[in-house]
């Protein structure tokens, strides 16, 4: 099983599109998740996917912002987005889906609606609010498939759900992709990994990802995402970049060991 990573192009919008692309490659990341607003433009779309290709760096687009609480008007504006963004070249299409206030049924006609090669993103205000609400929703849908940002859950359940076991574990089963940011029980983002203060909160998001890289065969491709936020996700005075590249050099240490064939 090989691990690719993804570098959030959120929070680094003050860099040109071909600087932060130039950073992500030295680095040594192996591509780009990049959130999509609804008004961005196609001259941008293709820029940034003609950099891509240039730096050969690969790229998950992500949607965000479709916000309407009008199921109807909802419906429309995420099937539009969806049909633009299939056209470019992805790894694959990581989606915020859904409201948190529409109904089961709902939720499911929008999963429905994204189709295959999307996967939906576990996250507050979304369908995947909390692990319990979405263990319904995995176990209805056999085909749905998630990023695993598992800091939500820890942030709206306020534990590290300890009495949760079951909907974590049928999670993990179902991820195929890793948003790699440590939440705890007040918020979804402490506020540095690297501060042993905060070691048992990562210690806990980093046996659940050791699951799902044990989980993955030899043949499969797990992407991360390291996802650590800027403000107000961010509330010391640190570097978010410098945040995510810690992340990924400590998951390559710790996760890839154990994804190699022994």
């Amino acid at each position: 099983m090989k691990l690719k990573f993804f570098c959030p192009r959120w929070g680094s919008e003050n860099l040109s599109w071909e600087a932060f692309m130039d950073q992500v490659k030295k680095e040594g990341y192996d591509g780009v998740e990049y959130a999509i607003t609804a008004d961005t433009s196609d001259a941008v779309l293709d820029n940034v996917w003609n950099l891509a290709e240039k730096n050969n760096m690969e790229l998950i687009p992500q949607h965000f912002d479709t916000s309407s609480s009008d199921f109807s008007e909802h419906c429309d504006l995420y099937a539009r987005w969806m049909e633009r963004i299939k056209k470019y070249p992805r790894v694959k299409i990581n989606s915020q889906t859904g409201r948190d206030i529409f109904s089961f049924e709902q939720n499911c006609a929008l999963i429905k609606l994204a189709g295959p090669g999307v996967i939906h993103e576990t996250h507050r205000g979304k369908f995947s609010f909390a692990a319990h609400v979405t263990k319904q929703y995995l176990e209805s849908i056999p085909e749905l498939r998630i990023t695993f940002d598992i800091s939500h859950w820890v942030s709206v359940a306020e534990s590290f759900l300890e009495d949760q076991t079951e909907a974590v574990e049928l999670a993990i089963n179902r991820a195929s992709h890793v948003h790699a940011r440590v939440g705890f029980p007040e918020g979804p983002q402490i506020p540095d990994p690297r501060l042993p203060k905060w070691q048992e909160a990562v210690d806990k998001h980093i046996g659940w990802w050791l699951q799902i890289a044990n989980r993955n065969s030899k043949d499969e491709v797990l992407t991360i995402t390291t996802e650590f936020g800027p403000f107000p996700y961010l509330t010391h005075n640190v570097s978010q970049w410098d945040i995510n590249v810690y992340m990924m050099r400590l998951l390559k240490k710790t996760l890839i060991p154990v994804s190699v064939p022994q």
